[in-house]
């Protein structure tokens, strides 16, 4: 396999076999000592495949670290408190590298805990599932959840370099990498058509040729955080479908039965797109497409009318509303434009029952 570095203002995207890419940068680096986070999943499954590097100064794939329970619901202060705790009881110091391997939890709440402990510590980024190596590990947006709400308690921080392995793609269940591939979805809407017909070729995720759909996904992301960083303009288009999505998914994460990630996503982009059908020259079309695409990789799932008004006060916490007004960003006419619209409780409630009626043929 070859490997491919995006690089970014601050530090670089390493895409490729981690014993290609993480031995040979680590030893350009003189770090104290080497903390690993992980989940109990990636601790059980991932963290074998460091111990298969070459020995690595400071202990990585063994001794120091913590291990958290898996899951979006162990995404808060408490969980920090620990992670912080075990950073305590190690003598953690300023000289430190934190190694946070898994998915957009760990690498958001492990993120959010080395930028802080002793004002920032340097942390890497080993994404372990398809939706964090092409999306939540590559930007500097870090955080956690409080009070139900995704991600309002953060920061920004860059790692201080991100490593992909395709890999680790091998031990994910099918619905964990199905959640990812929405992402990938997103991309292709956003800003690459070549991304976009190979999805619509492709039978099934099985037979996915994921070095190639890796690199061009993780492309469009960095070519978005290079440009707009601190999310000031263009970047709120990789929010494509994360306002609606955003609140369903923590709608479903107080329920019997939550959805994931990339399930909300994908509904999202098809009530977001609905919104904006009028608001663009092309919206129509973009709906049609979204459908098409969301509809041949994820079931439909109809969602209760009862949780209509729950989602929509849950949408007034965006981060992207201003003034109270509750914004959306869906793609323009042109790769990488964007559309900003302002939508209302009345309108969201519509584009929730557009979702669930589409049943037959859609789906």
């Amino acid at each position: 396999m070859l490997s491919h570095t995006f690089p970014l203002a601050d530090y670089a995207v390493h895409l490729g076999p981690l014993s290609e890419t993480l031995p040979a940068w680590l030893q350009k680096r003189n770090y104290s000592s080497i903390f690993v986070i992980t989940d109990e999943n990636t601790h059980a499954h991932c963290l074998p495949y460091l111990d298969l590097l070459p020995p690595i100064k400071g202990g990585a794939g063994g001794g120091l670290g913590a291990i958290l329970p898996p899951g979006e619901t162990f995404k808060t202060l408490t969980t920090c408190s620990q992670v912080w705790q075990a950073m305590l009881d190690a003598n953690l110091d300023r000289k430190a590298l934190v190694i946070n391997l898994g998915g957009g939890v760990i690498g958001d709440l492990g993120g959010f805990c080395a930028a802080t402990w002793k004002r920032g510590v340097d942390f890497i980024q080993i994404p372990t599932t398809l939706l964090s190596m092409t999306d939540a590990a590559i930007g500097g947006k870090l955080g956690i959840d409080f009070q139900g709400l995704k991600n309002v308690v953060g920061v920004f921080q860059n790692p201080a370099a991100v490593f992909v392995d395709p890999a680790f793609l091998l031990t994910l269940p099918e619905r964990e990498l199905r959640s990812g591939f929405a992402e990938v979805i997103k991309h292709a809407f956003i800003g690459d058509v070549a991304l976009w017909r190979n999805i619509e070729a492709m039978p099934n995720l099985e037979d996915a040729p994921w070095l190639a759909i890796l690199r061009a996904s993780i492309a469009v992301k960095v070519r978005i955080v290079t440009e707009d960083p601190h999310e000031k303009g263009l970047r709120m288009l990789l929010n494509y479908g994360h306002t609606i999505g955003h609140a369903v998914e923590s709608y479903f994460l107080k329920t019997p039965f939550p959805r994931t990630h990339g399930e909300c996503i994908a509904l999202g982009m098809i009530a977001e797109s609905w919104l904006a059908r009028t608001s663009i020259p092309s919206g129509h079309n973009l709906l049609a497409q979204t459908i098409t695409l969301i509809a041949a990789s994820f079931a439909h799932e109809p969602i209760p009318e009862a949780a209509f008004t729950e989602i929509w006060e849950t949408m007034q916490q965006d981060k992207k509303n201003i003034a109270g007004a509750v914004r959306i960003a869906v793609p323009g006419e042109e790769p990488y434009s964007m559309q900003v619209i302002e939508t209302n409780a009345e309108a969201v409630v519509e584009s929730l029952r557009f979702y669930n009626g589409l049943v037959g043929e859609a789906f």
